[in-house]
């Protein structure tokens, strides 16, 4: 995956390449953060700066009313971007998680950030 200029036209013949791939132009394939024994990757970000990527994680900070507390996630319970990310338990920002606080929406972007920030949701 890399982020360089098409290779197609938009008639669908085909363009020249003009030079070959640059750093900049990377791409890499989505962390998708399992449930599991924290397990983290560091990774070189654009400029002078470095990514922390959650392979696994199990706690989540969780924010109520009362506080923001570090809960154990049980579950994933929902996860509206892909449904099989249910099944094999991938944490995503938008998903319903299952703690012990109860369930929550998660609001972070763990493959981007590297930790798992929640909002307490209303159970109907």
């Amino acid at each position: 995956m890399n982020h360089a200029r098409s290779t197609k036209k938009r008639t669908g013949g085909r363009r020249r390449p003009v030079r070959k791939k640059r750093k900049h132009e990377l791409g890499s394939a989505p962390t998708e953060t399992r449930l599991g024994d924290e397990q983290l990757k560091v990774v070189d970000a654009h400029g002078n700066t470095d990514k922390v990527r959650a392979i696994a994680r199990s706690v989540a900070s969780v924010a109520s009313d009362g506080g923001v507390v570090q809960a154990d996630i049980e579950d994933v319970v929902e996860n509206p971007s892909n449904p099989n990310y249910v099944r094999r338990n991938i944490i995503t920002k938008g998903a319903i998680i299952e703690t012990s606080e109860g369930r929550a929406r998660v609001t972070s972007r763990p493959g981007q950030d590297g930790q798992v920030n929640a909002v307490l949701v209303d159970d109907e």
